[in-house]
């Protein structure tokens, strides 16, 4: 699963869910979504022992199991964060990733996790916790890498057909390094990007080093490469995902923050994430306040 890319907005994901979840979150906007509430919304959480949980539907950040239960390294932090923030019950709303954070202003629920990558132009719509991870990029490329690409640059000099997912922040990155935006290939998520490599459609697919690693495992016909960090403007990007909370909702992003820093001293940040695919490596000390730069 690859970041965000911003063309005007947000950006993508997979919904797991279909279209009748969609309709009823639909439904849930327009019960009401004109106007922000106003006071504590730490204290009216608690108060409702209920909070609502928007996610993308993407493995392994916020998805539906094969026993059709809620789960991913969000739901699954979420649950920890806010039963000790005095709020028993987490109800995750999936939606498309393009809706989060419409979504979660317009009342829809009350916060944001899905992986989203936090970046200038987000932090002028919403306010973020500091990250529960930092990550690279990695590509999909058949056995034995026969192009040898190994970051956007090889792409551009291989000419290789090129592909990555819908609102990836990839798309950006492979333009940076010269790639015709005309000619990339879009396509749903990894899954698809796997498929479209073993096939032999496109040469490489980009995504998160995360979501590449897991979707080749089973994989004959392809492998992950090594991280890498993409460089834009001769500056190498580290992004780093959190929870997205409204504006008006400091109080309750500070309590969220001290539990989550309490858990990465710890090591129970870790330990909630790594049966997800997360690494050592993808730990992160970065802030919210950097990243919004």
């Amino acid at each position: 699963m690859a970041r965000t890319r911003l063309t005007g907005s947000i950006r993508r994901r997979t919904v797991l869910l279909g279209t009748a979840a969609a309709g009823a979150l639909g439904a849930a906007g327009a019960a009401g979504c004109s106007r922000v509430p106003s006071g504590d919304a730490l204290a009216r959480l608690k108060s409702q022992r209920t909070v609502r949980l928007g996610i993308a539907g993407e493995v392994p950040y916020g998805y539906v199991d094969d026993q059709g239960e809620f789960t991913g390294e969000a739901p699954e932090l979420a649950r920890v964060i806010f039963k000790r923030l005095g709020i028993d019950s987490v109800q995750p709303v999936a939606t498309d990733f393009a809706s989060l954070i419409p979504g979660l202003n317009s009342q829809q629920f009350d916060v944001v996790s899905a992986g989203m990558y936090i970046n200038k132009e987000r932090c002028e719509q919403v306010i973020f916790a500091d990250p529960e991870y930092q990550m690279l990029d990695s590509f999909i490329v058949r056995k034995g890498n026969p192009k040898n690409l190994h970051t956007y640059e090889d792409v551009v000099k291989a000419k290789a057909k090129f592909a990555t997912g819908t609102g990836y922040a990839e798309i950006d990155y492979a333009v940076a390094a010269g790639y015709p935006e005309k000619d990339i290939v879009i396509l749903q998520d990894q899954v698809a990007g796997l498929n479209a490599v073993e096939s032999g459609r496109v040469d490489v697919f980009a995504g998160t080093a995360l979501t590449t690693r897991e979707v080749v495992k089973k994989s004959r016909k392809a492998e992950a490469t090594a991280p890498f960090a993409a460089v834009v403007d001769g500056e190498k990007k580290i992004d780093g995902g959190g929870f997205a909370f409204r504006p008006t909702d400091t109080e309750l992003r500070d309590a969220f923050n001290v539990e989550i820093h309490k858990m990465k001293k710890s090591g129970e940040l870790f330990r909630i994430l790594r049966p997800f695919g997360f690494t050592k490596n993808e730990m992160t000390a970065l802030t919210a306040e950097e990243l919004c730069r």
